[in-house]
């Protein structure tokens, strides 16, 4: 044990972490009491500065993207993250915190006691979060995950935000888990597509003319992009964006000097728009609505943000429909209902997704396609859902709800129950989107609200802004206010009114 001097007892304050170096190691100082642990430094996810983050009811919350850890013991609570934090052995020794530069030593994988086989179909986010819990969780059985795509399960969410920006090239876009963990787990990927389920008789049959058998399994096939329906829309520029293909094939096309022109208003082709002005294309935006995202964060955010795209280049058309894309081999326009032509060399349709579902006839379903699932994630017997096929009972009403975090916890959820837990969704929703360089927070998930107040502006960052119903905050959206929302993620997991959550966001600074 080679222990290093890193700081007095009395810099560790109970509000929050201190991070401190041993060489090139960060390592974060987290004090309950007169008690202190020493974890990683950053988060295992995203390498955030975990010192940055908030600390409630006993657990440690990153203060990007909001996975929470077990103050305790660094074991991971929430996710995007997969992995419990590394912990460091530490010894106060007259006022003095020396720490060890070497982590405890990590949990192996579950011996191979049980003879059930679990089956997940998916590996996007829910499908290797509840991969990794099973393991985590101890399940020593066979554990098959069955993906479309021959890459494993990576990071959707860089696709949008810097892949088509040019940033990040898309051999770099960040597994979920590496080659390594598969092996090491021994979780068998399978590059096939599910063609039918036999849920009475707890059977799938795939693409490859294999039948599978299993114990439980979970559906995370995730959503299939809305396509362009109109003559034109078999052009070879009209893009869809969902995979690590696609963006490759969108680059390939763009040009930086080139037009293009984005169908839809939604995150993906907000952010496309981001992205693709930031390549060095003319922007323009065929948006269903004035002001962008004003159903989740109210009018003023959104008008701010359609103010940042404009004052950035990008065009927003409000007042027309696409009716067909002009071209013969190549895109050259998108034409309006309303007689207008937009120049075009590019299109890319962002008109929301639907519930990859098709081969699932037979199981509850909703009008959208989606799957019926209860608080546990449960379909039926033997059977989960989770991410964006899941219709779930949220605050008594049932909700379909495309975010990246959300679909991780589902999935954890699914795996506690698939070993036989009682697990239900008690959580804050939790989404961010990225434009021109501001990362943009939200929780909660409001329709309606009947107060919005907030601290800061919205048109100059920082700020963050509180959705109240009958006195209780309902949802925040922030930008630059990363510990708040931090914090809030974890203390609006119980009613939390709007006068208290305002005082708890004073207390912070």
């Amino acid at each position: 044990m080679a222990l290093h001097r890193v700081a007095r007892f009395a810099d560790v304050s109970e509000t929050r972490g201190l991070e401190v170096l041993i060489a090139d190691t960060k390592i974060v100082l987290l004090r309950v009491g007169d008690h202190l642990r020493a974890f990683q430094g950053e988060c295992p996810h995203a390498g955030a500065p975990l010192a940055d983050g908030a600390l409630c009811h006993g657990r440690l919350i990153c203060p990007w993207h909001k996975a929470a850890y077990r103050i305790e013991d660094g074991a991971l609570c929430e996710p995007p993250a997969l992995d419990s934090l590394k912990r460091y052995p530490l010894e106060v020794r007259d006022g003095e915190v020396w720490v060890d530069d070497q982590p405890m030593s990590d949990a192996h994988t579950p011996p191979a006691d049980d003879a059930r086989t679990f089956v997940i179909i998916g590996a996007g986010a829910a499908g290797t979060a509840c991969a990794a819990a099973l393991r985590e969780k101890g399940f020593g059985g066979r554990v098959l995950l069955i993906d479309r795509e021959t890459d494993a399960g990576y990071d959707r969410t860089v696709l949008s935000k810097f892949v088509i920006a040019g940033e990040m090239p898309p051999e770099e876009v960040p597994p979920l888990r590496d080659e390594h963990f598969y092996q090491e787990q021994r979780i068998e990927r399978i590059n096939a597509e599910v063609t039918s389920l036999d849920a009475e008789n707890k059977t799938l049959h795939l693409s490859d003319g294999q039948s599978l058998s299993y114990d439980a399994a979970l559906l995370a096939t995730g959503g299939t992009p809305n396509p362009l329906t109109l003559p034109g829309a078999d052009l070879p520029q009209v893009f869809v964006l969902r995979s690590k293909d696609q963006a490759q094939r969108i680059l390939g096309s763009a040009k930086p000097g080139q037009r293009a022109v984005i169908i839809g208003d939604s995150f993906i082709a907000m952010e496309s728009a981001s992205s693709l002005r930031q390549y060095g294309l003319d922007v323009t935006v065929l948006a269903r609505h004035a002001v962008p995202f004003a159903k989740q964060f109210g009018d003023a955010v959104g008008k701010a943000i359609r103010a940042l795209h404009e004052a950035n280049g990008v065009v927003f058309h409000t007042d027309g429909e696409a009716t067909h894309v002009e071209g013969t081999t190549k895109v050259e326009a998108v034409h309006l209902d309303n007689g207008q032509r937009l120049p075009a060399d590019l299109v890319l349709v962002g008109i929301g997704v639907s519930p990859a579902t098709g081969a699932f006839t037979g199981l509850p379903m909703e009008k959208d396609q989606s799957l019926k699932v209860d608080g546990g994630m449960r379909v039926t017997d033997g059977l989960w859902a989770a991410g964006d096929i899941a219709t779930f009972p949220l605050n008594g009403q049932p909700q379909r709800i495309e975010h990246w975090r959300l679909a991780q916890q589902q999935a954890r959820i699914a795996a506690m129950n698939m070993l036989g837990g009682d697990e239900h969704y008690l959580d804050v929703p939790y989404f961010w989107t990225w434009h021109f360089g501001k990362n943009y927070d939200y929780l909660g998930h409001a329709a309606t609200w009947d107060e919005v107040e907030f601290k800061g502006d919205p048109d100059h960052p920082p700020f963050i802004g509180l959705f109240g119903k009958e006195g209780l905050v309902v949802a925040a959206v922030a930008c630059d206010e990363e510990r708040a929302i931090a914090m809030l993620a974890e203390r609006m997991k119980q009613p939390l009114s709007v006068d208290e959550a305002w005082r708890l966001i004073r207390d912070l600074n």
